[in-house]
């Protein structure tokens, strides 16, 4: 250290996304959860009139504000407070946010959850906005512990499993009646913040799979599409087959506009799918983190997801890639096209082309024929003039046979004016050239 200054402060030295990006491991922290403990969760759009960030900021704002509770700023990504009655934590994705209420509390039925401490106004706010709402009962004891779990379930089959050496959960992944699915997890011998794990996971399987099924509506509307585009296109390439040469313009035409109404529908699709792809693995990595074992007569939820939501990926997979293989079928055959599209153009052009100097060997022929005609023409005239001349010189005196004289004339002054006019046609042509 140079003499004269003080302690270096590292903090000085940071890169300006040193701290950010530090932060961002711990922004999203677990719940603190402690059985018996009641969880209300909700996944919600923003409403599109702008930004989604926007759009939850605003329900945000409009939360806190009810109960007096200074919100985050504008830039945030997550939230956690208590408002006393229950604990509230926020976090903003992508396309989404959610909004986990927890109290501290037993229930026996699903009739006392922390979403009745919400405000209506705020929750007739979401209309057509929630995707995902779900409540968790978290209870101290094994299952044997407790009445039956069938008795709190609406659905027609249920997943259950140990999970984490510690915990058990259940649910049948349906929407009951009050429109919110339903968690029972059972606290065995889970060490400290492993039930604030074991939820938050629950929750995320439950958001991510909503999602990752949310491009299935999408992929059945386009297999119509995908049909039609299909059939149109077999009918042109059978088209192109008994092609003549003057129906190759149309088809191309034709062929075109298939590949843009496809273009359309991939633009309409892409990301969904990829987003559905995406939440897809989401679910199967928090599934592996539950580390489940087997309940005696139950699927896991492993299983379950197998079973159920495999099958919808693979169809978002399956038109995705047909998508992609229609598109390589129509630019084949659009090249195919434009290449016998070209042969044709270039056909007609040889055509033109041979039209063209057949009409200049003509033009040629007939520039002869009239240089011809302007040879004897202008011969005409100078041999009359020369005429004239000589005749008048005869009446001088000077000449004795003027007919024998003019009759030599003529082949000379013929092959003057043939001479003159070869010599200017081979400068005009020279000149053209240059």
């Amino acid at each position: 250290m140079e003499p004269g200054m003080g302690p270096l402060v590292f903090s000085s030295l940071n890169h300006p996304q040193r701290v950010p990006l530090a932060a961002e491991l711990h922004s999203r922290p677990f719940l603190k959860l402690r059985a018996p403990e009641l969880v209300s969760h909700l996944a919600v759009f923003g409403h599109g009139r702008g930004s989604n960030a926007a759009a939850q900021h605003e329900l945000l704002v409009a939360l806190c504000g009810h109960f007096g509770v200074a919100a985050p700023g504008a830039d945030a990504s997550h939230f956690h407070h208590d408002f006393g009655r229950f604990r509230l934590k926020w976090e903003l994705h992508s396309e989404f946010a959610t909004y986990t209420f927890a109290e501290r509390g037993e229930a026996v039925h699903f009739d006392r959850m922390p979403i009745a401490h919400v405000p209506q106004d705020w929750l007739l706010a979401l209309r057509g906005r929630v995707m995902v709402a779900a409540h968790v009962i978290l209870r101290k004891g094994g299952a044997g512990e407790h009445p039956p779990v069938h008795e709190l379930f609406e659905g027609p089959s249920l997943a259950a499993s140990s999970v984490m050496q510690g915990g058990e959960i259940c649910s049948d992944f349906a929407i009951a009646a009050d429109g919110f699915s339903r968690f029972i997890v059972n606290d065995v011998r889970m060490r400290e913040q492993q039930a604030g794990r074991l939820v938050q996971r629950l929750l995320e399987i439950e958001t991510y799979r909503m999602m990752a099924l949310y491009g299935l509506p999408a992929a059945q509307r386009a297999v119509p599409e995908l049909n039609a585009i299909e059939r149109e296109l077999a009918a042109a390439s059978a088209a192109l087959l008994e092609a003549d040469g003057t129906t190759e313009q149309a088809l191309l035409e034709q062929i075109t506009h298939l590949a843009a109404r496809l273009e359309k529908l991939s633009l309409d699709n892409s990301y969904r799918f990829a987003a559905s792809k995406a939440y897809f693995r989401l679910v199967n990595a928090r599934i592996d983190e539950l580390r489940e074992s087997r309940i005696e007569g139950v699927p896991t939820v492993a299983e379950f997801m197998e079973r159920r939501l495999a099958p919808a990926m693979s169809t978002c997979e399956a038109v995705a890639a047909r998508q992609e293989a229609l598109a390589r079928r129509i630019a084949n055959s659009n090249d195919l096209l434009r290449t016998r599209v070209g042969i044709v153009q270039e056909a007609q052009n040889r055509q033109i082309l041979q039209s063209l100097n057949a009409r200049a060997a003509q033009q040629l022929r007939l520039q002869q024929a009239v240089e011809g005609l302007s040879v004897a023409a202008i011969s005409y005239y100078v041999v009359g003039l020369l005429g004239y001349t000589i005749k008048g010189a005869k009446g001088l005196g000077w000449v004795h046979d003027a007919d024998a004289l003019i009759a030599l004339a003529v082949p000379l002054v013929a092959g003057g004016v043939w001479l003159t006019l070869r010599s200017m046609h081979r400068r005009l042509h020279r000149a053209h050239r240059s």
